[in-house]
């Protein structure tokens, strides 16, 4: 099998994997987006498609007023006789969690609360038991991965927690699985923090409890010590069995934008290595414990490749990924989703006749993209360094004094804009911006006119490796507007957890008035 990595682009953080019924299935943290938690689905490990959601109700998911890098985090995803279980955690919200169903193309349960605090929970499903893991504290002040018995019906933990690791010594001990593989559970955690110091470590034991013991080349995974590679931050990983007994792991990354630039604007993504198992009942991963751009493998033997091309992409609403904010109202969205719209029940409320693929509406509200409110919003995850994101906006039916626009998103403090807003009737302003830090630097502005024959304004946003640029089309030619460096969209600049979301949004006036505005894919 050859394949390149990320295998899921873009901002899909702490990936967790299953097996079942001859397909693998995989989810990711959404933070404070809707809908929440993708599961993907593959035959491969290579080719993922999205066939739901776990979280698409707000009785489910209430993301009120949840700022950037809040709510959903490091969901694990597990199948145990015909059910599929995902626990998680919504920090700022309930807590640690659980959800099932058992159509994973269909709608999962409510969330079934756990009496147990921390991040990052796990499950272990072992023989007649069930076990809960998860970080945080024993009660006596000690930190580190606990585990308890759980009934798996009720969600009720059985048993007092106890403490099994400790980890390495690496800071920000997280993201913790146990496995049961042949007489030994094997225990799975990250380490360092989800940033250049990122690692994955192994241990051992032949009770469930332990003690553990290390595995001698920990950590396992890492790309730390790889200066200049584009990719870095692996880990927070999960182990799977493939076909003919080869082992995988998933784990996050993330792509820095050059070797002497370490800056990533994409968030953490999902990678895929191998794993091969020594004799002594241990196993390394990937290449000397690093991740690759891409990777050949035939019979358990690996051939790393240390370049890869990735594509120029076209923005283009995929319904499936679509993305929101917060707490969406649908009633404020027209979406045409042609063939594809039976994949997203969640969207039915806003399914709109007469729209051809490409086309959507989105009708304002007071809340702003600079607010913890949940503004009329709707994007795609960056994915590739290379992007162009044109729309057609139809100003013919705005308001005076209302505002749309598309803008390159990071968080409620951070993004870059291009905001068109109506002056009067026969008059509007285009205005490219950057909001950093919740400072307003504007690029530059253009004052267009309006007429009943002349109503649309083309809009662009081009992403670069190093750079945004946002850009009106007068009289058949594009006209850059401002630009600005890729880095003031980097989690290291602006923290947090999230990658670039490049969206189209709509917002009132003054007054709390707006009229449905038009925007068509070019």
């Amino acid at each position: 099998m050859k394949y390149t990595n990320p295998v899921i682009r873009g901002f899909y953080p702490d990936p967790s994997i299953c097996y079942a019924e001859g397909y693998y299935y995989l989810v990711c943290s959404t933070f404070q987006f809707f809908p929440g938690i993708p599961v993907f689905r593959s035959a491969n490990l290579v080719d993922w498609e999205t066939v739901g959601y776990c979280m698409t109700r707000k009785s489910q998911l209430d993301l009120t007023k949840m700022g950037a890098s809040g709510g959903i985090f490091a969901p694990t995803i597990r199948y145990h006789k015909g059910r599929f279980y995902v626990v998680c955690t919504n920090v700022g919200g309930y807590g640690n969690f659980m959800v099932y169903t058992d159509d994973i193309e269909g709608e999962w349960s409510e969330p079934i609360l756990l009496d147990r605090p921390g991040i990052d929970p796990s499950l272990l499903f072992d023989e007649d038991k069930v076990y809960f893991i998860s970080n945080g504290d024993d009660g006596s002040g000690r930190e580190g991965v606990l585990v308890c018995e759980m009934d798996i019906e009720t969600g009720k933990l059985l048993t007092e927690s106890k403490l099994i690791s400790q980890g390495t010594g690496g800071r920000y001990l997280e993201g913790p699985h146990l496995y049961k593989i042949g007489e030994y559970y094997y225990l799975l955690a990250a380490e360092g923090g989800t940033e250049y110091g990122h690692m994955e470590c192994l241990h051992r034991s032949k009770d469930i409890y332990g003690p553990y013991e290390m595995c001698p080349w920990n950590p396992i995974l890492t790309n730390r010590n790889l200066g200049g590679y584009f990719i870095q931050g692996s880990g927070h990983a999960d182990i799977v069995e493939g076909e003919n007994g080869q082992w995988w792991m998933v784990h996050l990354a993330f792509r820095q934008m050059d070797r002497w630039r370490p800056f990533h604007q994409m968030g953490r993504e999902t990678f895929l290595v191998p794993i091969t198992w020594t004799e002594d009942g241990w196993f390394r991963v990937g290449t000397d414990g690093t991740c690759r751009a891409a990777y050949e493998v035939t019979d358990g033997k690996i051939a790393s490749y240390m370049t890869a091309d990735y594509p120029t992409e076209k923005w283009s609403i995929r319904p499936e990924e679509a993305i929101f904010l917060r707490c969406p109202d649908f009633g404020k969205y027209q979406l045409c989703l042609m063939e594809e719209e039976t994949k997203c029940v969640y969207l039915k409320p806003c399914l709109a006749k007469g729209l051809k693929k490409g086309q959507f509406k989105l009708y304002g509200t007071t809340d702003t993209l600079n607010s913890l409110g949940d503004v009329t919003f709707v994007g795609m995850r960056q994915r590739e360094f290379e992007t162009t994101f044109a729309l057609s906006l139809d100003c013919g039916t705005m308001l005076v004094g209302q505002k749309v626009g598309m803008t390159a998103y990071m968080t409620e403090t951070d993004y870059f804009d291009l905001q068109v807003e109506k002056i009067s009737n026969r008059q509007g302003t285009v205005t490219c911006k950057l909001v950093i830090g919740g400072l307003v630097a504007p690029l530059g502005n253009q004052d267009v006119t309006l007429s009943d024959e002349q109503t649309k304004l083309n809009l662009k946003i081009e992403t670069r490796h190093q750079s945004y640029a946002g850009y009106l089309q007068v009289n058949g030619k594009w006209e850059e507007l401002g630009q600005i460096e890729a880095k003031l969209l980097t989690s290291e600049v602006v923290e947090g957890f999230t990658g670039v979301i490049l969206a189209a949004y709509a917002e009132a006036n003054e007054q709390g008035e707006s009229g449905w505005v038009s925007f068509e894919e070019i």
